[in-house]
Order: C-alpha cells, then structure tokens, then sequence
C-alpha cells in the first residue's frame, strides 16, 4: 500500500503530515485507514508528548478525493454506511487520543478537511487559509463531521457556512471558534505551533490526557453529575505519582520530573 501519511518524532513530539500534495492531501480509503492507524499508534506510546497534524504542498486537507467519490455513487446504503463509519472512527481517534493535537493549518481546509481541524485540540491556521464546508453543493451534507463541529464553532456560524457552502478564511475560523490563532507567514505559523509544543512538554503527560478525558466527560454530564465527577478524579489525580511529584516540584521550588 502507498504510504499517503508520514510519521516524524523527534524530541517527544510526533509530526504526521498528510502526503498527497498534487491532491491536495484529499482523503480516499487508503488515507482513512492509515491516518487512524497512526493516531492509534502515537496514542500507545509514552515518548510522545503532543502531536503535530499537517498537509505538504499547497493544501491542509481538500477533503474527499474525486476518485473516491466516485465509487460512492454505486455503493449500497449498507456500504455507505460502512463507508461514512470509517470515517467517523478516524475523526474520533483524532478527538479521544490522549496526546495534545496540534492542526497546522494553510492553504485549502475543505469538507473532511474542516471536520480533521475540529477533531485537533488546537488548530492555528494562515489567515489567508481558506475553509468550505462544500457538501450540500454535492446534494449531501456535513453529516459525518457535524459533531466535531458542534465542539468547535459558534452554532450560527456551523448553521450559516453549513447551509450556504460559502468560503470563510483564517480570520473567520478564529472568530468563530474553528482554529485558535491566525498568523500571516508560514514563518510565523511554526513558531505559534512550537510555542503551543513547548508549552505542552511543560505539563504533566498523565495530567494532560486525564484533562482531555474530563473535558469530554463534562460536555455529557448534568451539572451536578459532572461536579461529582470531577470531585473524584482530582482527588485521583493528587495522589497518583505524577500528581505527587507536581505537588512536590511545586512547593520546593523546583521543575518536575517531566521537564528533564
């Protein structure tokens, strides 16, 4: 099988580039399979402190590929459904991985494409990039991504650019909750994301990915339901061995363990 996403770790941080430049990094059945299998992977692995999401050559991600596309039209609604659902399952891996994900975002962030950007914990993105969420000009919808998206953006903003298909840019991603910062440079762009890295690489692995647990948790849970459980799991964590030595660190005046 072609390999179309590639995997870098260097100093604790995974890059995984989507490689389908002439493309531009379009997904089809093959992108699918491997972009969750490498999230699934990086998620195992405790020398990995964050992960950086990014497309090569002029795109981030525009979406489903043509070809791929065309072999719908023939699928049985079973096989649709299948279809839909691995695409689904990889999004999710993207939302549950227990590693901070990080989405470089430039050039053309089109349908699924949007969808990989909600899936990230935090995108930053050029202000020039442009995003569409394009599927009704296709007589379908933004069904698959429509959760991801329901996390990420303003309501009015997913029911506006959902129902017209128009094209926003950077600045309107941030405005609305997408992406978390704009840059104008490609320069600028990897300096915001090794920022948000090194930031990460300061906290507490077990820390972070417990926090990445509770804020799906809470977004489920009643009120009082998720007071409960939040009551608990801090108390879990203060008297695990990372909580401890964070505690520790903290009152001695000195950096934790995990900044070594």
């Amino acid at each position: 099988m072609k390999v179309f996403v590639e995997q870098l770790i260097s100093d604790h941080i995974a890059h995984v580039q989507l490689r389908r430049p002439d493309l531009h990094n379009a997904f089809n059945e093959q992108v699918i399979e491997q972009l969750t299998g490498v999230f699934g992977e990086l998620d195992k692995r405790d020398d990995v402190r964050a992960i950086v999401l990014s497309g090569e050559g002029k795109s981030f991600c525009a979406g489903a590929d043509l070809n791929w596309m065309q072999k719908m039209v023939d699928y049985t609604f079973e096989e649709n459904v299948a279809d839909a659902g691995q695409l689904a399952s990889m999004l999710n891996v993207i939302r549950c991985c227990s590693k901070p994900t990080i989405a470089r975002v430039h050039g053309a962030v089109f349908g699924g494409g949007v969808g990989l950007v909600a899936a990230c914990d935090v995108a930053v993105a050029l202000d020039r990039a442009v995003f569409c969420l394009s599927e009704v000009k296709l007589g379908i919808a933004p069904a698959v991504i429509m959760p991801f998206l329901a996390e990420k953006m303003m309501p009015s903003a997913v029911q506006r650019y959902a129902l017209t298909a128009e094209r926003f840019d950077g600045v309107e991603a941030k405005r609305v909750g997408l992406v978390a910062k704009t840059v104008k440079t490609v320069d600028e762009l990897d300096a915001e994301v090794g920022r948000i890295v090194e930031a990460i690489k300061a906290t507490g692995p077990t820390a972070v990915a417990a926090c990445k647990a509770l804020i799906r948790e809470t977004r489920d849970c009643e009120f009082d339901e998720a007071l409960e459980l939040m009551t608990r799991r801090i108390a879990e964590l203060r008297a695990s061995d990372e909580g401890q030595e964070g505690l520790k660190a903290f009152l001695e005046k000195r950096e934790p363990g995990w900044c070594g």
